[in-house]
């Protein structure tokens, strides 16, 4: 396979040797559906799917596996502000993301696993996290022990006792160290949705949810993990550290991150309010300017969306289609 990709891992160029020949096996981050995702979200959707074309082009049996979060505490509180439960708000909301990426023309990933569907594997995997003793229950939750894997803070560059000292992790009720993260949340009051485990109701944490769909979907071994660089710390690293502990492999060969979109000189966030759907960019750019704008910086690089590169993509479509 004539593909070299930076891995922030070891954070080098390094050609791909993948698991199976003739084939690569990628898992990319996919939206929590709280709301409709904006074009910064569809940056690694759009790398992702891109990869895999160039891929196919080449004969290579290129699959994407891209998930979907339809659990997390996010999709609660826009549920109740609608008056609907918070499944009615996240299959709403899904279906919304997967209409508006299939704008893009790129078509749809291999696979596009829901945590809903996903519980089973995920209960699995913590099981088999508390047996080898990298993860414990206190007061109907569980908590992986973050000092337990030796790695941990190799993909970011973390050390846990910087983060103690900064105060970057929380304590919680039963937590042996305020760095342990969580894998599964014990049942709130104010909750609407929660499912049955070993150790009560409640629901699964952020990071073991990839890590399970990832593991079911491809494999404990795969060639290449997509997202964005915001998803580094903590999400990428509790992924390798509970993957890794689980299995005893190598979780993803290579770790593959973009840049950040830039809204107005800031990174495009829905916390800081600086977006501009999806939805409404493509109503007024058209795919062929935004998936031309996204193309024409490095994918680890950040990207200005403004008038002006939104311009220049849009000029350098009509060249194109004027020369073709």
């Amino acid at each position: 396979m004539n593909l070299s990709l930076y891995d922030s891992l070891s954070r080098t160029v390094r050609p791909v040797d993948p698991v199976e020949p003739g084939r690569f096996l990628m898992y990319t981050c996919g939206p929590t559906v709280y709301s409709l995702i904006h074009v910064g979200n569809a940056r690694p959707f759009v790398v992702a799917l891109s990869l895999r074309r160039h891929l196919r082009r080449q004969g290579i049996d290129a699959r994407v596996v891209c998930n979907i979060t339809d659990i997390n505490e996010k999709i609660d509180e826009p549920a109740r502000a609608r008056g609907i439960t918070s499944t009615e708000h996240a299959r709403e909301l899904g279906a919304a993301y997967i209409e508006d990426t299939s704008r893009l023309g790129l078509g749809r990933p291999d696979a596009e696993p829901l945590v809903t569907e996903s519980i089973p594997a995920i209960v699995a995997m913590i099981e088999r996290l508390v047996e080898r003793g990298l993860a414990y229950a206190a007061h109907g939750d569980v908590y992986y022990r973050v000092r337990a894997f030796a790695g941990y803070g190799g993909l970011s560059g973390q050390r846990v006792d910087d983060l103690l000292a900064e105060g970057r992790v929380e304590a919680g009720a039963g937590k042996e160290s305020p760095a342990d993260f969580a894998l599964w949340k014990a049942r709130k009051p104010e909750e609407d949705s929660w499912w049955a485990s070993p150790w009560g109701e409640g629901r699964p944490g952020w990071h073991i949810e990839c890590s399970a769909m990832a593991l079911a979907e491809l494999g404990e071994t795969f060639d290449a993990h997509g997202g964005g660089l915001d998803l580094i710390f903590p999400h990428h690293e509790n992924e390798r550290a509970q993957s890794e502990g689980a299995t005893g492999c190598t979780f993803a060969r290579t770790w593959m991150h973009n840049g950040m979109l830039r809204f107005g000189g800031e990174k495009m966030s829905k916390s800081v309010g600086n977006i501009e759907t999806l939805r409404a960019a493509l109503d007024r750019h058209g795919a062929e300017t935004l998936l031309l704008l996204l193309h024409r910086a490095h994918s680890r690089k950040p990207l200005d969306y403004t008038d002006d590169t939104l311009a220049d993509a849009r000029a350098a479509c009509e060249r194109l289609r004027e020369s073709l």
